[in-house]
């Protein structure tokens, strides 16, 4: 036997696969080079066009989900077009379009959206970037006038938005409120390394938001002239994918877009570059509020286009590069003394921007691992650069990518329509490739083999240079955070292009989830729920299954179990264990094999299964193609019978909270999250506040470990839900295997209640946080209240009337605030309560009247209710999204999860449609009074810190 030959055989035996197979990663196939220059082809589903204006569009008919589609106007103009004096008025462009149009004035576009069903936020969007600005919108397709009318709104976006100088002056709050709530750590450091990593460019100096300057002082032709200027047909496409007819959508296109005649006169629209640099750039910033270090090292590239099919080859080769080292950098995460928290790696465009790629790794240390961090990842940059992979590595993500595609393609008939709409977009933006499923998939299987060692690690040489490099250091602001100085961050990297580098050892120490099959158990009993398609089958074991198939989806199979319990059951000095016991458990593996040893062994499988344990139950959650659902039900096995126990990966996950928590508090949103938590519960030590290091300190490792042999021990009260494409009679042989054979002591438990419980009366707390001129506000209500399925349907059906008032009140009429959320939730365990909350943030100053306008709105609903165009809103919302609910498996699968846990009769999903049809103004307004009493609330602002 010769040396290669034994190779080869090695690499076979740690694979499980054959010579032959690991013999083509290494054997180029040969590929015609006419072929690889031929340029990459459009989906053939889509119907692509120029109007005689310039203007594209794309059509594709796609039924997934039945009656909708998905529009959108792309323009190609964004943030970097703006003149100086135009700072910040490309997005405020896309604000003024919902603001007024010549044919929806002033707040009607909106109005008439919502009225058909489709929510502001939720569905109907836009965002402003450097270089595009999109506009989304998904509509119901099952009446004509709907289609014509939201073909009507595209339209006035792209031509006739009319810049009304009152409504200008309005939307200016609600810009700067918007900008105001981006403020944070992460915010304000990017400014200040943006001019590093954008060098001698204009991105550095055109964010999207803009400047307080110009947006609270532009004159009003300064955005008309704008949209003018770059709001043209040449630099718009209209995609439209969805259950619609194509030859008529085409016709409507055209006669609503090529009306309007190419612009005159017309600006260049410029290309702007970064620069390239010889030296190396550093930018070291500090912030008080930055919770943790974080480190960017970029390799800046010129931008690689995918224009033939070769580049596409390319492309794959990349993408291969990418994801073996960043498993790489997850082993090394996962070391007992992790070098950092986080870390990945990625050849892409850099930040986005199609005018540089960029060979980028991002990672998070702990406050005193910068040094190291950096020097580790410029370390395993230079091991691929000088050793490579290794044969098993690229076999394996072979495998792996292969099955991701081939995932991908057995669902081509079910795909949503938004993955078409979001490709074509690109397409048109930034040349991206639009191919479709089928051509990718043919082509990865055509050309995958081909691709060898040798050409993959070739790239390491091409991408880790010393020229067009930037390393970024972002940190907290504290003396214990120790950071190198620029000198020193240039002495890491030449240390790590000299330093002693073994080669990667791909350890691979099993090649099967289960040698042996467990003994099955039987069905014990099984009935049917006809009308729902629903077939309950109990085992021999006492495990509960529910089996709903379903065509909704090809290539998908969803699993849901529950049993009651959680870590409600324990005490509280167990509280910090057994809160974090389903992590620990998940990092250290299965049976006898590592989480990364079940990483390569899963290599290829679409299948996966994790556990939980919450406050008042334990369970798993899983998913699966049908081809992987038997891989799915041997982790699940595996998951209640061989849990891994590991002292290393313990540590690892001390050493990695150990970096996170020390400094989290420094945020004021957490700082918020975690006092709002707090009070809310008064103070209960499971409250949901955010855990300190103190808390770390009490987890340990062999008490986790009791409790998930103590929640999962036991399979006989656990329910099993199943819904997606299986065959029941096909799958009972492997639910008596896998699930009939679950170990069972027939004990009987439930939750316990622990005594969390909110204050009673009017509670009002205020916080000081911060340096960012921002207040948080959030009001709750919240009490024990007797559930019932109507009175939940009507206060969440007030949340949304609630919604759309305050939008309007507190955004659209005072200009305070950017957005409000609103949200309600009934619960009927461990006791019958609900929750009912608005929170928003806004200028200090603004607090005590935005928060009077809340209660007022609130009164006007407990008086009067809600005026009919708003129930009208939120009904039509509830109607659409049961119609799409009744063809999603997750839909299903929370229903009958739902049902099964209160012991209910499992109905379907529109049945509510019988609420929300007698849903009136005067049960809105009894909810209103019901839940949302003046003397019983809980409201919490936080103000920032007085200036220095």
């Amino acid at each position: 036997m010769n040396k290669k030959f034994y190779t080869l055989a090695l690499t076979a035996i740690l694979l499980g696969t054959s010579v032959e197979q690991v013999a083509l990663a290494q054997k180029p196939v040969t590929t015609a080079v006419a072929e690889l220059d031929q340029p990459i082809p459009l989906n053939p589903n889509v119907r692509t066009g120029k109007l005689a204006n310039g203007l594209t569009y794309y059509i594709q008919k796609n039924g997934t989900p039945e009656k909708r589609a998905e529009l959108r106007l792309a323009v190609n103009a964004g943030s970097i077009l703006e003149d100086d004096s135009q700072q910040g008025l490309a997005h405020f462009t896309e604000h003024m379009a919902f603001n007024g149009t010549k044919n929806f004035k002033k707040n009607e576009l909106i109005n008439y959206l919502q009225s058909v069903g489709v929510k502001f936020g939720a569905h109907l969007n836009a965002y402003t970037g450097f270089d595009e600005t999109v506009y989304i919108l998904p509509i119901p397709t099952d009446k004509p006038e709907i289609i014509d009318k939201s073909l009507l709104i595209l339209e006035d976006w792209a031509f006739n938005v009319t810049f009304e100088g009152e409504e200008i002056d309005k939307e200016r709050g609600v810009i700067v409120e918007e900008k105001r709530s981006r403020q944070e750590a992460g915010m304000r450091m990017a400014y200040q390394y943006f001019p590093v990593l954008f060098k001698d460019s204009k991105y550095a100096q055109r964010l999207p938001i803009g400047t307080d300057e110009v947006l609270k002082t532009f004159k009003h032709e300064e955005i008309r002239r704008f949209y003018k200027d770059w709001y043209r047909p040449d630099l718009m496409a209209v995609v439209v994918v969805g259950d619609i007819d194509v030859d008529a959508m085409e016709q409507k296109i055209k006669a609503s877009f090529g009306k309007y005649k190419a612009s005159a006169n017309t600006k260049e629209r410029k290309s702007f570059e970064i620069p390239s640099h010889k030296e190396t750039l550093v930018a070291i910033v500090r912030d008080k509020e930055a919770t943790m270090p974080g480190l960017q090292l970029h390799y800046k590239k010129d931008a690689q286009k995918l224009k033939t099919l070769g580049d596409m080859r390319n492309k794959l080769a990349r993408d291969m590069y990418n994801g073996m080292l960043n498993q790489r950098l997850s082993e090394l995460q996962q070391q007992a003394d992790a070098p950092f928290l986080f870390a990945s790696t990625s050849y892409t465009s850099l930040q986005g921007l199609s005018a540089k790629d960029a060979y980028s790794s991002y990672l998070t240390t702990n406050e005193t691992g910068v040094v190291r961090g950096l020097r580790t990842v410029a370390e395993e940059n230079e091991r691929v650069k000088r050793h490579g992979f290794t044969d098993s590595e690229l076999i394996r993500y072979k495998t792996q990518m292969l099955a991701s595609y081939e995932r991908a393609y057995n669902e081509r008939s079910k795909t949503n329509s938004g993955v078409y709409v979001n490709q074509y977009v690109a397409n048109f933006l930034d040349n991206m490739p639009a191919t479709g499923i089928e051509f990718q998939y043919e082509f990865i299987k055509k050309h995958l083999e081909g691709i060898t060692l040798a050409e993959v690690n070739q790239l390491a040489a091409q991408w880790i240079t010393e020229d067009n490099r930037v390393v970024v250091i972002t940190a907290p602001d504290k003396e214990t955070v120790k950071l190198p100085t620029e000198a020193e961050v240039l002495a890491i990297l030449k240390e790590a292009s000299t330093a002693d580098l073994q080669p990667y050892e791909d350890k691979m120490t099993a090649t099967a989830l289960m040698e042996e099959t467990p003994k099955a158990g039987t069905i014990a009993r099984e009935s049917k729920i006809e009308k729902l398609g629903v077939t309950e089958l109990t085992l021999s074991n006492g495990v509960r299954v529910v089996l709903k198939p379903t065509d909704f989806k090809d290539n998908e199979i969803l699993m849901s179990a529950y049993s009651h319990g959680g870590h409600s059951l324990y005490s509280d000095a167990d509280y910090h264990t057994a809160t974090f016991t389903s992590e620990i458990v998940s990092r250290s593996g299965l049976k006898d094999m590592s989480a990364v040893d079940l990483r390569k062994v899963m290599a290829g499988k679409s299948a996966n299964v994790s556990a939980f344990i919450s406050e008042l139950r334990e369970g798993l959650s899983g998913m699966a193609t049908p081809k992987d659902l038997e891989t799915m039900l041997q982790l699940t096995h595996l998951k209640f019978t061989a849990p891994r126990k590991s002292e290393q990966d313990f540590q690892a996950f001390l050493t990695q909270y150990n970096g996170i928590l020390p400094n989290l508090m420094a945020s004021p949103q957490n700082y918020f999250s975690d006092q709002v938590a707090r009070i809310m519960t008064q103070d209960h030590l499971r409250g949901g506040s955010i855990p300190t290091v103190e808390h770390l300190q009490k987890v340990n490792l062999d008490r986790a470990y009791e409790i998930y042999q103590d929640r999962f021990g036991d399979a006989s009260d656990f329910t099993f839900v199943f819904v997606g494409n299986f065959d029941v009679e096909q799958v009972k042989p492997m639910l008596q295997t896998y699930l009939g054979s679950l170990p069972s002591t027939n004990r009987k438990e439930n939750f316990k209640d622990v005594g969390k419980r909110a204050p009673k009366g009017v509670v009002t707390k205020d916080l000081v946080k911060g340096t960012d001129q921002k207040s948080n506000v959030m009001i709750s209500f919240r009490d024990q209240t007797k559930y019932s399925k109507e009175k939940s349907y009507h206060l969440a059906a007030l949340s949304e009337v609630m919604k759309i008032r305050l939008t309007e009140k507190l955004r659209e009429e005072i200009g305070g605030v950017y957005g409000t959320s609103v949200s309600a939730s009934t619960s009927r365990v461990p006791y019958q309560n609900y929750a009912f909350n608005i929170s928003f943030t806004c200028a200090p100053e603004n607090v005590d009247k935005l928060v009077a306008a809340t209660f007022e709105e609130i009164q006007k609903l407990q008086k009067s209710g809600a005026i009919e165009a708003d129930l009208a809103k939120v009904k039509e919302a509830d109607r659409r999204s049961i119609e799409t609910s009744m063809r999603e498996n997750r839909a299903w699968l929370s229903s009958l999860e739902s049902a099964y846990y209160y012991g209910e009769q499992p109905t379907a999903i529109n049945d509510k449609l019988e609420l929300v049809e007698k849903l009136n103004s005067k049960d809105i307004s009894k909810a209103a009074k019901s839940y949302l009493k003046m003397n019983n609330y809980i409201k919490v602002v936080m103000n920032p810190e007085p200036a220095q």
